[in-house]
């Protein structure tokens, strides 16, 4: 296999989970929440929703590179 095939299933597996996370997380703080109609503004994320969120970040940067990777070497 060449390494061109392999960065595109790691480009769709990593794409096809990111999609998961982001649909996974609890919704934040809306645009309502920018012009006041919300009490907490900033919140921290613990547990469950922090792994989450740590995930989707780390998938994305995978996504990138997957998909520079195979500009690169394709």
């Amino acid at each position: 296999m060449e390494l061109g095939a392999i960065l595109q299933y790691i480009n769709l597996i990593s794409g096809v989970l990111m999609i998961l996370c982001i649909l996974l997380q609890r919704r934040g703080a809306s645009l309502g929440a920018g012009f006041g109609s919300s009490g907490e503004l900033y919140t921290t994320r613990r547990g469950l929703d922090k792994n989450l969120f740590e995930a989707t970040i780390f998938l994305a940067v995978i996504f990138v590179f997957s998909i520079l990777g195979g500009l690169l070497f394709a």
